[in-house]
């Protein structure tokens, strides 16, 4: 008696295409990646997703061609994340060098697709060699995965792992995503060595050309860097984790044993005297609730911290200068991180949080040719359009349009403006060679009203109150239950303005 009532044939071919598409280049190719210290497209998804929770889409694509190109190089679908549904894409370099074919390209597309129609995240894991130059010839009118990832952009959480050699239309993917981490060994371009060589005449290797050095610190094309691929895939579930599925959703609360109100020990970390500099990571990380504080591009335009974590249980993000370099001074590419971390950050609805220490933006001819005021004038405008809480703290000085961009001025529409006392304002120091007062006893008086800032600003509502330094965490506390009601679903364009 036949059990499967004639359905046996076709049952056998289709398991044994999918089986062909688990073996993805084959094991002598799967042995070489590991001997990189490398997973493979399907360990890193399976690395990615809660256990048992991953369900394939587009597996029998390539299963067609002779020979058969398996999953046509690109491991897609969906699982969950912390129990939450996401999906995710990994090019397979095992199959055709991680090559993006036709059916490959409409895979990518179909998950810009269906993360837009269900509103959840998407993750894209590189290692690929751009299009295939074997379907080069072959152009047709198709949906661009590309145009896809833009229209998701402010809409669902987007994230990007570089964890081999990404070039060409794949690498696309890392700035258009909200977040990208990339391992010690990866690298990513426009054009890999070859074509650089060809195209320039350059001789230069793959990690010269977009290894961590260039990506990270100089070009800030990817905001981390790792040791290996389980290290960039824990960063990415964890980055999540402070984010909505979506822009309609309310960010993410965490309860538990350090979310009420507590004073912090911070006057031993902020020294009083304006020019004397201190890390800001270590007061960071004692206002948060459990110390835990995930800083985001470090580093990149370093004179600015940018950074997500949890505070009272709510998810917030945190913009703060960083008085051990360079004295806070803001240059482009500080201004640059903060501007694109706070159009994240208000897109989703996260609570944003400043905290001002800063002599002003960067000046010098060298400013200038990195075009420091457009980048300024950026951030300014960024925050500027923010519509979720905002909460400001001047800790010592801000100076020009150094306090602007850091959400000081007033009708800016912050939830509260506060001061630590003894605070420097001015539009520059009046000790300074540049404040082009000669009389000595005309900059000495300047100089006491700049230092007599906050409580000049508290008697005329320029700050909100004046506060001892230990109760940081605790007037914060205080804006954020003020502002409870906004703590919730924006929608699309609502948390920051166009």
């Amino acid at each position: 008696m036949d059990e499967l009532h004639g359905w046996g044939p076709a049952l056998e071919e289709i398991e044994r295409r999918k089986a062909a598409a688990t073996g993805m280049g084959g094991p002598a190719r799967l042995a070489r990646q590991a001997e990189r210290g490398r997973l493979d497209a399907r360990g890193r998804l399976a690395a990615l997703f809660d256990p048992g929770t991953f369900t394939e889409l587009g597996q029998l694509m390539g299963a067609a061609e002779d020979p058969p190109v398996n999953a046509d190089g690109f491991v897609a679908g969906w699982g969950r994340v912390d129990g939450r549904p996401v999906l995710a894409g990994a090019e397979d370099v095992t199959v055709l060098g991680g090559s993006i074919g036709a059916s490959s390209s409409d895979k990518r597309y179909r998950l810009c697709q269906l993360a837009a129609q269900e509103r959840v995240p998407l993750v894209v894991l590189l290692e690929g060699a751009g299009h295939r130059v074997s379907e080069a010839g072959r152009p047709g009118r198709r949906p661009g995965d590309l145009g896809g990832m833009v229209d998701l952009s402010g809409r669902v959480p987007l994230v990007c792992l570089v964890l081999g050699a990404s070039a060409g239309h794949g690498a696309l993917f890392a700035p258009l995503s909200d977040y990208v981490v990339m391992t010690e060994s990866a690298s990513i371009f426009a054009a890999g060595p070859p074509l650089v060589r060809s195209a320039t005449g350059e001789v230069i290797t793959k990690e010269d050309l977009g290894g961590p050095p260039v990506a990270v610190a100089t070009g800030g094309v990817v905001h981390d860097v790792v040791h290996d691929d389980g290290d960039a895939i824990a960063r990415a579930r964890r980055y999540l984790a402070h984010f909505p599925a979506n822009a309609w959703e309310p960010p993410p609360e965490r309860r538990g044993a350090d979310t009420g109100r507590r004073r912090v020990d911070v006057l031993g970390l902020i020294p009083p005297d304006p020019r004397r500099p201190y890390p800001i990571t270590p007061v960071l990380e004692e206002v948060v609730d459990d110390g835990d504080l995930f800083v985001v591009q470090a580093g990149f335009g370093a004179s600015i911290v940018t950074a997500l974590a949890f505070l009272g249980g709510r998810s917030v993000a945190i913009v703060a200068n960083d008085p051990s370099v360079r004295a806070g001074t803001i240059d482009s590419d500080a201004a640059d991180k903060a501007a694109h971390f706070l159009q994240v950050a208000g897109a989703f609805g996260l609570p944003c949080v400043f905290l001002a220490d800063n002599p002003g933006v960067l000046a010098g001819s060298g400013a200038e040719r990195s075009g420091i005021l457009r980048h300024a004038a950026r951030l300014y405008a960024v925050q500027h359009r923010l519509r979720v809480p905002k909460l400001h703290v001047t800790l010592r000085k801000a100076f020009g349009f150094g306090s602007s961009v850091m959400a000081m001025n007033p009708f800016d529409g912050q939830t509260v403006t506060l001061a630590f006392p003894s605070i420097t304002l001015g539009a520059l120091p009046a000790a300074s060679d540049a404040s082009a007062i000669d009389d000595p006893d005309e900059r000495a008086r300047l100089a006491r009203e700049q230092a007599a800032a906050s409580l000049n600003g508290a008697a005329s509502l320029a700050y909100d109150d004046v506060i001892d330094p230990r109760d940081l965490r605790n007037a914060l506390l205080a804006g954020l239950e003020l502002a409870d009601a906004r703590y919730g679903a924006t929608g699309p364009g609502e948390g920051i303005l166009p």
